[in-house]
């Protein structure tokens, strides 16, 4: 059967990019009508247009002004981006003093709600512009009495400790949509300025101006926006992982009730050494055996295994499943 063509569009900017961690779920931006715009010929140049440009006239991938990048590419307001130039200074509430390690953790700029309801949060997503070509990931060498941390790790502490679960990290050659809510794992997605200016990446750059436009974060429905998303992705990905882990038991009881059926017609033969040796062992055994599938099984569906037909008809799991669905539907009673 073919896939939905939404789901195909979200499955390559997702290939493409790698998210770490958790961020957002196909089933999430489905259900928030989040499609990746195949007609984005205007906003990719508007953004090939916010780039400076070399000798040559092309678009060089950095972003050297990002209150103004963002304003030309995903239309936000400079009046709601906090800290910018025209724009209310960031309040100290958004800082994160750590005496300990001599250092204050602070945002560069800030996203407010235009209107933020009663006991609503009032701020959307926090952005900490580094040096050009920083490494996020890299623990910053500096003296001892600091915090020897990556600026991924400070950044996401300031997310926790000041409750903005959403954040941009930008180092003026990529951008990367953070997301640390309390007391979970964080993930993030980054997204290269190199490849976006590439007609191969153009489905990243939609991806991005998907995620991050000013409609998305304002105009549309509640559920619809990104904070919703990255919150219902987590709760997606909770039911998911119940129903798998339900039908991983299930199959569990199917594999012993299997083994003791064939021991009982051997009697006792199969099973009598090893069950008098370790009583567990036969149990560990089967349920390895199934997480091992369950990788596999993830491994084949996003085509990280070989596509070969012979691959694919003899020696997949996935295969092996066909073949039993047609057995099944010959010999219904057996």
């Amino acid at each position: 059967m073919a896939k939905d063509p939404a789901i195909l569009a979200h499955q390559e900017w997702l290939g493409y990019v790698q998210p770490v961690g958790l961020v957002v779920s196909i089933p999430a931006m489905l259900d928030a009508s989040v499609r990746v715009n195949q007609n984005f010929a205007p906003e990719h140049r508007n953004f090939l247009e916010a780039l400076p440009t070399g000798g040559d006239g092309e678009p060089i991938p950095e972003v050297s002004n990002f209150p103004e990048f963002v304003e030309n590419v995903l239309g936000w307001s400079r009046n709601d981006l906090y800290g910018a130039p025209g724009a209310p200074e960031l309040p100290t509430s958004l800082e994160v003093s750590l005496p300990d390690y001599n250092e204050t953790l602070r945002a560069t700029y800030a996203l407010r709600e235009f209107e933020p309801a009663e006991n609503a949060p009032e701020w959307i997503l926090l952005i900490k512009v580094l040096p050009k070509g920083t490494d996020f990931d890299a623990v910053e060498e500096i003296d001892s009495r600091h915090w020897q941390a990556s600026p991924q790790a400070k950044f996401e502490r300031l997310l926790r400790q000041v409750h903005v679960p959403i954040g941009l990290l930008v180092n003026g050659q990529q951008v990367r949509l953070v997301y640390a809510p309390d007391k979970e794992l964080s993930g993030y997605v980054t997204f290269k300025l190199a490849d976006m200016v590439t007609v191969a990446g153009r489905p990243i750059f939609g991806a991005f101006h998907m995620l991050l436009s000013a409609e998305r974060l304002y105009s549309v429905a509640e559920r619809e926006r990104l904070p919703a998303i990255l919150e219902n992705s987590r709760k997606y990905q909770n039911v998911v992982s119940t129903q798998l882990a339900s039908q991983v038991l299930e199959a569990l009881y199917e594999l012993l009730r299997g083994f003791q059926a064939a021991d009982d017609q051997a009697q006792g033969l199969l099973l009598h050494d090893v069950l008098a040796a370790d009583p567990d062992h036969v149990y560990r055994g089967l349920l390895t055996t199934l997480l091992r599938m369950v990788f596999v099984l993830y491994a084949e569906d996003r085509g990280l295994l070989s596509t070969d037909p012979v691959f694919a008809n003899y020696y997949s799991i996935t295969g092996l499943y066909e073949k039993l669905r047609i057995d099944d539907g010959r010999y219904p009673d057996t």
